[in-house]
């Protein structure tokens, strides 16, 4: 199943902050963020460039958004570009949305990843 990939600009970061804690004054509104609050922690992502050096985070992220929106009851969507990154070594941050799917691989490994995408079938566009 040939997917079509958007390699957004920019670079992203992965926050963790305490559980309890209110959502931060940085946290951007655009054009990409996404918040988790589970039991244990509360995890941004969001532009490196916002985040404060002294937060519990690891920046050098690349977004990588599917080109969707896709039916909910499609399946194999993701696994069909995880796989492929899988077995070129890339490691992967994945999102769902209601429309689509976003996968975040480190910078230092983006052209690989965009190799191994390619190799496998799909169309990915870069900025």
């Amino acid at each position: 199943m040939s997917q079509t990939l958007i390699v957004e600009p920019g670079e992203y970061a992965v926050c963790q902050l305490d559980a309890g804690e209110a959502l931060p004054s940085w946290l951007p509104t655009a054009p990409f963020w996404t918040v988790t609050r589970a039991a244990d922690e509360l995890s941004l992502i969001c532009s490196a460039e916002v985040v404060p050096f002294e937060s519990s985070h690891e920046s050098g992220w690349r977004l990588l958004r599917m080109a969707g929106p896709f039916p909910f009851d499609l399946t194999g969507i993701l696994q069909s570009v995880l796989a492929p990154l899988a077995a070129a070594d890339v490691g992967i941050l994945a999102i769902s949305t209601f429309n689509t799917d976003y996968v975040l691989v480190k910078h230092a490994r983006l052209a690989v990843a965009v190799a191994a995408l390619r190799t496998a079938g799909h169309v990915v566009r870069e900025p």
